[in-house]
């Protein structure tokens, strides 16, 4: 990667929102990069490779400026709004996230929504860099539990309501593909659109799922797929 120093963009607006019963928060960031083009240009130096079985896609890593801007930009935001027990935060994951899975090559997990951590105090950053109408985040309630987020206390209810309607009519088939909106498991409570340098913040035990458009462009290559950097923010100190 090139040495670069990225800032945020002098015109950048940020939003405190919540959403679902629950009221959780969800810090959406519009105008977020003062280079966003920069970072497109390096995604596309990059070599993605497949490193997980439940991201459907390709992941590279994202530059080192951007983590360092990231949080000279919104740690004391992101501590405040999220109330989290920390003076100082950290990334444990930051990459370039591709999609790329054809709906129809779905595992199950794929097809439903699903939480990433228990911890509440763990957040998830979605920054998108495509542009055009590809999509972008839900969020979810399971209707058998009424859960919208699942930590500890909620983690051993939440799987064995899955398990018990894995085996009934409304598990989603392969043909459904990626979900978009309600379904008879899941009832959709909020979605933020996916426009170029928008980001998101959010709990990772938030119930959520990309919201991949029936027309999105699942290419590979970074100039035309669906592309974004999804990023892992702990509390450190």
């Amino acid at each position: 990667m090139a040495a670069q120093t990225l800032h945020a963009h002098p015109e950048i607006q940020i939003r405190r929102l919540r959403f679902g019963n629950e009221q959780a928060p969800l810090l959406v960031v519009d105008n977020f990069v003062d280079e966003p083009q920069w970072l497109v240009e390096q995604a596309g130096l990059s070599r993605f490779t497949q490193n997980s079985p439940y991201y459907p896609g390709v992941r590279a890593p994202a530059p080192a400026a951007y983590r360092s801007m990231l949080l000279d930009s919104l740690q004391d935001e992101l501590i405040d709004f999220f109330a989290l027990p920390a003076r100082q935060l950290g990334f444990s994951v930051c990459h370039f996230s591709i999609v790329t899975t054809a709906p129809q090559q779905l595992k199950l997990l794929q097809r439903i929504p699903h939480f990433d951590t228990p911890d509440k105090d763990a957040l998830a950053a979605v920054h998108y860099l495509f542009k055009g109408p590809q999509g972008g985040t839900a969020f979810y309630r399971h209707r058998q539990t009424g859960f919208e987020t699942i930590d500890e206390s909620r983690a051993v209810d939440y799987f064995r309501s899955l398990e018990r309607e894995n085996d009934g009519p409304n598990i989603p088939s392969p043909e459904q593909g990626y979900i978009n909106g309600d379904t008879p498991l899941f009832e959709q409570t909020a979605h933020q659109e996916g426009l170029f340098n928008r980001l998101i913040v959010y709990r990772r035990h938030s119930l959520h799922s990309g919201a991949i458009a029936p027309d999105a462009v699942l290419s590979a290559d970074p100039m035309q797929g669906r592309l974004t950097i999804s990023s892992f923010i702990d509390c450190l100190a």
